[in-house]
């Protein structure tokens, strides 16, 4: 069996130990070598050539953020970052990280081996996997819509896993505010979510906000499902689309989950309805985006050229829910040319 070569980047000697002792116990990991900063772990990458690298956000002599951002156009590497509950590492997913672990704040050793346990190694199994020589991404162009869209009744659903925070926001940058009300799902943990909204509606010339029960979706508006324990579901109240925040247990092993999303669309707008799915791992979102295009929705899946992960947009394609196939510089060029003709 290949093992996965990893290699530690933590200027914290006690979590480092932590982290290469319970890294080591996964048959399928192993920790090649260890770094306080980056100008160690510059030095580890050369000598080791890992195949994926835990990197801790604040480090000394030169940020975590600031070593990607001059390590990816040179040496692509798979980065998982380890983080606590900060906006940085949107950054550093923005300067190449493949995905990141919400490190927990003030736990015992035994939450820490967990966390390492039941998050990281998947974290890092995925990361091996992904595809980063194609890390440097086209800034997106706004479209520029002759056409109106005045369909009230028009929405627009959204799911991704990993790689979807720079996809996600690759789309709803390209988008203005003539487009029908967006629903996002995107696998991350809590208190992420309401940052990455935030920063969406500083970055994009529609509304962005975590979503919350009651809210209503509105033209030139994204609602994104809040991270946690809850699923995120459309309702239609008095001839309007709103959405509920429903607690439940996980589907595909996720809470929330696209599928979830995107069957209550199918449900609930059915040909009213386009549906897009995003690079991620696993399988979460293609049964409902199946049904979504059996009741009549319009379907994109992003391509395998662009993709991080072709994971959920493979499922979804090869089970027929993907109408139309695109690279992730297309994919909102093509949701307005759907949307125009429906």
């Amino acid at each position: 069996m290949h093992q996965i070569r990893v290699l530690v980047v933590e200027d914290s000697l006690v979590f480092r130990e932590l982290l290469v002792q319970n890294l080591n116990k996964d048959p399928a990991i192993t920790v090649v070598a260890t770094a306080r900063d980056p100008f160690e772990a510059r030095d580890a990458i050369l000598k080791y050539k890992p195949d994926v690298m835990t990197l801790d956000v604040e480090l000394p002599r030169m940020s975590g953020i600031e070593f990607l951002r001059k390590l990816m156009p040179q040496y692509p590497l798979p980065v998982v970052v380890i983080s606590s509950l900060s906006e940085k590492v949107f950054d550093a997913l923005n300067a190449g990280a493949v995905d990141f672990v919400a490190k927990p704040s003030g736990a015992s050793r035994e939450q820490l081996e967990a966390f390492i346990r039941n998050e990281l190694q998947v974290k890092i199994k995925v990361a091996s996997i992904a595809k980063v020589g194609s890390w440097k991404k086209t800034p997106p162009q706004a479209l520029s819509q002759s056409t109106v869209i005045n369909d009230k009744n028009l929405i627009v659903a959204i799911g991704a896993s990993t790689g979807g925070t720079e996809a996600i926001t690759s789309v709803i940058k390209e988008v203005g505010p003539d487009i029908p009300g967006i629903v996002v799902v995107q696998h991350m943990p809590p208190g992420f979510t309401e940052m990455y909204a935030k920063r969406l509606n500083e970055q994009c010339r529609i509304r962005v906000k975590e979503a919350k029960t009651g809210d209503m979706v509105l033209p030139g508006q994204a609602l994104i499902a809040p991270g946690g324990d809850s699923h995120m579901q459309l309702v239609k109240m008095n001839g309007a689309y709103q959405v509920a925040i429903r607690p439940g247990s996980k589907v595909n092993g996720h809470c929330p989950s696209v599928d979830v999303l995107f069957q209550s669309v199918a449900n609930v707008a059915g040909s009213k309805a386009v549906g897009i799915i995003l690079t991620g791992m696993g399988g979460d979102g293609a049964k409902g985006l199946l049904a979504m295009r059996k009741a009549g929705a319009r379907t994109i899946g992003q391509d395998e050229s662009t993709c991080v992960v072709y994971g959920m947009p493979k499922v979804a394609y090869d089970m027929g829910a993907v109408e139309y196939q695109e690279k992730l510089p297309d994919i909102a060029k093509r949701t307005y040319s759907i949307l125009s003709n429906m």
